[in-house]
């Protein structure tokens, strides 16, 4: 969804991942010739470029592959009429003029979101309403239409602040060095299914959280690599890691620290992902797996993030709450190489439903997933046996648990009693 390239780190916050990596890609070659673009005379420049145009060139690539050169997704032959109108609006939108304006530019790119069914807005409709310079503050009223609708959408707006200062840290440049160097990434889908055949009970995967928006505080004896360890001895397939820190106390720091203490279960990546950089980031700091959030990404991203992954050998938890979205969802490339979760809270009450499991399995879109033999995921509201039971009758293969076993004395014990494994 290409709202202009613009100039300057502004203009390039305006475009998408492909584009703004595309762009980056072209920088930083120019840069590995002259050598001093990065810094210095000696050639570490050079290096430095190189590098950061090998980061580049891989997230451009993967872009590519996603959507062709035009950055376009095509959509499977299962779209049918629906994905030919995508395709025809997205055509139209190519053909027009480019906007000036920021608003209009976030307003041309939010009828196309809307488009595909994507609830929750990228950014401020009206742009950024406070910006401060030096000792100034200046702040324009922008109305009530520039405010969040929900808790989702006001951290998906405040991850643009949290990205910035990952980068002032930690360059794309380092975390490419990182991920170079890195271990091959565990199969995450691939343990899910052995503990299923195992046991013949859902893979679980288990969250190592401290805190959520709707909760507060959950844990507050938070030591993740204790939780971590205590998880995989009681039989949880996979784990979850809250990497957010403003709204769930979290970091990315905690799955570096996990995945050096030596557990061996594959580290989800819980992240509000909506940049290339926290791919990387990701699986710099030892993820095997990534989130992705239907209600957020248009298809577009989806693929474009999938493909990002794969090429750093990860696999994607795609997550869908509504039926509409789980058609989206189904017209993705390859989407079977991956993973499907259906989270039953609700975006604008954060309420819990478990029965929404059921409702979206039981659709015409659930029935495809279980013909086309894709791994589903239940999220949200299992406590206790009888709700995995429930999630398990409905066609989830996994479930995804955080609160009701990491508030817990002994998350071990809270995990074979949630299975029934003793």
């Amino acid at each position: 969804l290409s709202s202009g390239s613009g100039g300057g780190l502004f203009g390039r916050a305006l475009v998408t991942p492909m584009a703004a990596l595309r762009a980056a890609a072209e920088d930083a070659a120019k840069g590995a010739l002259a050598g001093s673009s990065f810094g210095g005379s000696d050639g570490g420049g050079g290096a430095a470029a190189a590098a950061y145009a090998a980061a580049a060139a891989a997230a451009a690539s993967a872009g590519a592959a996603a959507g062709g050169s035009s950055g376009s997704v095509a959509l499977s032959g299962s779209g049918g009429v629906a994905g030919r109108r995508l395709a025809g609006r997205r055509a139209q939108m190519a053909t027009q003029p480019r906007v000036g304006n920021v608003a209009a530019r976030v307003a041309q790119e939010n009828a196309v979101v809307d488009s595909e069914g994507v609830s929750i807005r990228r950014m401020p409709p009206n742009g950024i309403d406070r910006q401060s310079c030096g000792p100034f503050d200046f702040k324009v009223a922008a109305g009530d239409d520039n405010k969040p609708r929900n808790i989702l959408e006001e951290i998906v707006w405040y991850k643009a602040k949290e990205i910035e200062r990952m980068r002032q840290k930690e360059s794309l440049v380092m975390l490419k060095m990182l991920t170079d160097k890195a271990k091959p990434a565990r199969d995450f889908k691939g343990a899910i299914l052995k503990k299923l055949e195992e046991t013949g009970k859902p893979g679980l995967i288990a969250e190592v959280k401290k805190a959520s928006p709707s909760k507060g505080v959950i844990q507050p004896d938070f030591d993740p690599v204790r939780i971590a360890k205590a998880y995989e001895a009681g039989g949880a397939a996979c784990l979850s890691v809250l990497t957010d820190e403003k709204f769930f106390q979290g970091s990315f720091l905690n799955l570096t620290r996990i995945r050096a203490a030596g557990v061996e279960c594959p580290l989800l990546c819980k992240e509000f992902i909506v940049e290339a950089y926290q791919v990387f980031k990701a699986r710099a700091s030892g993820a095997d797996a990534i989130l992705l959030i239907a209600a957020v990404l248009p298809n577009q991203d989806l693929a474009y993030f999938m493909k990002a992954a794969s090429s750093l050998g990860m696999q994607c938890l795609i997550e869908v709450h509504t039926i509409a979205e789980l058609e989206r969802v189904l017209q993705l490339p390859d989407v079977e190489r991956h993973i499907l979760g259906i989270n039953n809270r609700d975006l604008g009450t954060f309420q819990v439903d478990l029965s929404n499991t059921k409702t979206i399995m039981e659709s015409d879109a659930g029935k495809q997933v279980a013909a086309r033999g894709i791994l589903m995921v239940g999220e949200s509201g299992i406590f206790v046996w009888d709700d995995v039971k429930f999630v398990q009758d409905a066609g989830c293969k996994a479930i995804l648990v955080g609160e009701a076993i990491v508030k817990q004395g002994d998350p071990c014990a809270g995990v074979k009693a949630l299975l029934q494994l003793e």
